[in-house]
């Protein structure tokens, strides 16, 4: 018979003081901001506007290796792709929350939900990938992604962000879907992503698993009539830490994206003053709140998990897409604002290339520091068409 442990010792094994500072310090920040907000000079001098950015970047930082941390006991607790699954939903459930609070506040933001995904795909499929590939592939003389789950996600990624950025401005008007186009687009989405994630959590589960892991299970383990351990059951014998555990890494994530949500418009005004393109804001909000995602998958590469990597970097922006094109569609039908999600020609060759990229990469035997080279340089290309556009 295991001894049992106690209610109070378990919680203070998650509810470290290092957690907790971490908690204090988002949202202290977060009150500090909102209570600070009426107080101060509009506009702020360049030098406190500087500061106060500097100190919102520092705090991110500090809860972003909070979230970290929980993921990792998550991941190790629930095994893969649960444990990734975890660090990515709640993520990008919240991006999603506060592009659609965007649409619905005052103001037009016709091309918001275009800009957004579109930043997010090129920092998570160029940059983050990148720098994943650089760190594993210098440290690690094999790195071996599993094929199948890598394929999984690049088929519907292809679909997704084709549906996004590509159809609209071909079927649609002035970059928009109709009214009687955006239903159909809508609940295909849906399906689809739904889908996509049954199969990832049942049949298919091996697929996301490192080669090493997949190849111990055996064909035998990949039949459907097979029982194999559940996550149900995992969650279900370790309930209280699982809970526990995804609460604080949830209470964690919040105050990350509402201090990057109200850095947004500090942010503006720098780049406004400094006379920088507007779409440089998106990026730097896209690549502070995906942060805690980013550190997890360049530990996992440097530990060699490539698997783990491909499970962050591509399951995260399967569900960003699969996830943000009906929320703002359906807001767009409700409240009849037009949704532009139609592409510039440069951006979809960019968009374009970087999936011919991400397939040779990840369809090969193995993954190397030089294929991610060429992810940064596409990244960096990115940001130059970024500076150029009109």
């Amino acid at each position: 018979m295991l001894p049992s442990v106690h209610p109070s010792s378990a919680l203070r094994s998650v509810l470290t003081p290092l957690v907790i500072l971490r908690l204090l310090l988002g949202w202290g920040a977060f009150a500090a901001l909102k209570i600070s907000q009426p107080l101060l000079p509009d506009p702020l001098p360049m030098p406190a506007l500087l500061a106060v950015l500097a100190g919102i970047v520092a705090v991110i930082v500090v809860c972003a290796f909070g979230v970290v941390g929980q993921a990792e006991h998550l991941a190790r607790r629930l095994g893969d792709p649960y444990g990734t699954l975890v660090l990515t939903l709640s993520i990008v459930l919240i991006e999603v929350v506060l592009i659609s609070a965007v649409m619905l506040g005052p103001g037009e933001h016709a091309v918001i939900a275009r800009d957004s995904v579109m930043a997010v795909s090129m920092i998570i499929l160029n940059l983050v990938v990148g720098v994943c590939l650089l760190v594993g592939g210098m440290r690690h003389r094999e790195l071996r992604p599993n094929r199948a789950g890598v394929s999984a996600y690049l088929s519907l990624l292809v679909v997704l962000l084709a549906v996004a950025f590509a159809l609209p401005g071909l079927i649609g008007s002035e970059g928009s879907y109709s009214a009687g186009q955006e239903v159909p687009i809508i609940v295909l989405t849906v399906v689809l992503y739904a889908f996509f994630l049954y199969r990832q959590m049942s049949a298919q589960r091996e697929d996301f698993q490192e080669v090493a892991a997949a190849e111990a299970a055996g064909p035998e383990g990949r039949g459907d009539d097979v029982e194999r351990p559940s996550v149900l059951g995992v969650i279900a014998r370790h309930r209280a830490e699982v809970t526990r555990r995804a609460a604080v890494l949830v209470a964690t994530v919040v105050p990350i994206v509402l201090l990057s949500h109200d850095m947004a418009a500090l942010l503006d005004d720098v780049l406004g003053r400094a006379g920088a393109p507007a779409a440089l804001s998106g990026i730097l909000i896209a690549m502070i709140v995906f942060l805690p995602e980013t550190i997890t998958a360049v530990r996992a590469a440097h530990g060699g998990e490539i698997q783990r990597v491909s499970n962050l970097c591509h399951g995260a922006l399967v569900s960003t897409v699969g996830l943000t094109i009906p929320a703002v569609l359906t807001i767009g039908l409700l409240t009849g604002q037009a949704v532009v999600l139609a592409e510039t020609p440069a951006n979809l060759l960019l968009l374009g290339v970087t999936m011919l990229l991400t397939v040779t990469t990840f369809t090969g035997r193995k993954v190397t520091a030089l294929q991610g080279g060429a992810h940064v340089l596409l990244f960096v290309l990115y940001g130059l068409s970024v500076f150029s556009a009109p």
